[in-house]
């Protein structure tokens, strides 16, 4: 059985990965005054505090592996259930393929000769922790503990060291002028798909519910716990990147962590930096495999998909769904578009998914008000309405800002109701 130094391994392990290293580029160039893109921080830090209150209710509750499908299923039927299923796995598994992307570009860095083969990398990653996890929970467990301590290492590691330099002048120059009204607000939405994409994995923990010693005190504590590590990790990696660096001089690096970096370190900058990030997302891939697997599990064991995904080997490992979720994320490794549309992409289903979260709370609460609720919402009904109003406001944002990448993803929801139906067919055969 798992803890809570698994959950808080899994939920950092799966949230800070690539997104910390890229977005702040992307978040600067939006708003390059230093308040502004704080505050972007800030509120991405505040959104995922206010749902991990929300999700730790309902993974108390309702203590049933499979991350946020099992609430939705419970709370508002079987079709928005499939909905968050299909949609949390299919993400779960771009996630697995744009962080291994990540490590096959930056392998690719420290040493030359396989740089033109980065996406053979990248599905290489993706098979080696498969694998690692086949044997079994203990085994997938350890492993993503190990993992994510490296990760923590290396990120002290690297704001010690940005601290430690002496901060340019440029580093103070005046910033850039901010975008004001109209285009300030799509400054902001845009910045927050970023920011949120790159908080996202908070949930790390309820992918296990079941599979954790005790849910009632330790979802909570790892939920929790977790946010507040992430959110002061993340306000402290980019106060270290701007005191080496202007947010002009990050605004528009696809990767601004290599700019500091080199910054710091000269010509040792970009190979210490690609040491850090393939450490550092080493446990992202696992912990993605971790949940992906879970969430076809849990579909299959609802009967909402084929019963083989709910089969286990004796180590408590759901064989057939991470072999599944595997071929799955080569596929898009090898036929994905660019990291920005796959990031923007998936912040629309996730944002969505914890929408339908944040109205099982209010449902829940309101058709099963005496229930046994191990832990209970702080600030609700305030903090619940003020998460799900954001989330509303961030896809209607997301949907006027972005209309292209928001119509991938309400495509592939599309897609989902015609799959629901033929599941059912063949369930009812």
């Amino acid at each position: 059985m798992l803890g809570v130094g698994f959950g808080v391994a899994v939920t950092i392990g799966n949230t800070i990965g690539a997104g910390i290293f890229r977005t702040p580029g992307e978040v600067a160039a939006h708003l390059p005054s230093p308040s502004l893109f704080m505050a972007a921080w800030a509120v991405g830090g505040l959104y995922a505090l206010l749902g991990a209150i929300q999700i730790a209710e309902l993974g108390t509750m309702l203590p049933r592996s499979g991350g946020q499908y099992v609430f939705s299923r419970y709370a508002l039927g079987e079709y928005p259930g499939f909905i968050v299923g299909w949609s949390d796995w299919l993400s779960t598994c771009g996630t697995t393929a744009a962080v291994s992307l990540v490590v096959g570009e930056f392998a690719g860095v420290l040493f030359p000769p396989i740089r033109d083969r980065q996406l053979a990398v990248a599905a290489a990653t993706a098979i080696v922790f498969a694998v690692a996890q086949w044997r079994g929970i203990r085994e997938g467990s350890a492993v993503q503990t190990a993992t994510s301590a490296l990760k923590a290492l290396a990120f002290a590691a690297l704001v010690a060291a940005a601290f430690a330099h002496n901060s340019v002048s440029g580093a103070r120059e005046a910033a850039a002028a901010a975008p004001t009204g109209i285009a300030l607000v799509s400054a902001f939405v845009l910045s927050l798909q970023a920011v949120i994409y790159t908080y996202d994995g908070w949930t790390g923990v309820i992918y296990f519910s079941e599979e954790v010693t005790r849910p009632d005190t330790d979802i909570p504590r790892s939920l929790i716990g977790s946010v507040l590590a992430i959110v002061a990790t993340y306000l402290l990696v980019n106060l270290a990147f701007m005191h080496v660096l202007p947010l002009t001089a990050m605004a528009g690096e696809t990767f601004a962590a290599s700019a500091v970096a080199r910054t710091i370190f000269g010509e040792l900058g970009d190979p210490i930096l690609s040491v850090i990030t393939i450490v550092s997302l080493l446990s992202a891939v696992n912990s993605n495999h971790l949940m992906a697997s879970r969430v076809l599990f849990a579909l299959g064991r609802d009967g909402l998909l084929s019963a083989r995904a709910a089969t286990i080997n004796d180590g408590g490992t759901p064989t057939f769904a991470l072999v599944v979720s595997t071929v799955v994320a080569i596929l898009f490794i090898v036929f994905g578009q660019t990291f920005g549309t796959v990031i923007t992409v998936l912040s629309f289903f996730f944002v969505a998914n914890y929408t339908l979260s944040f109205v099982s709370v209010f449902v829940l609460r309101w058709r099963e008000p005496e229930r046994a609720r191990p832990y209970r919402a702080l600030g609700y009904p305030w903090t619940t309405a003020l998460a799900l109003l954001g989330s509303i406001a961030f896809l209607a944002g997301a949907i006027a800002s972005d209309t292209r990448n928001s119509a991938y993803a309400l495509l592939l929801l599309a897609v989902s109701y015609p799959a629901y139906r033929l599941v059912k067919r063949v369930e009812r055969t």
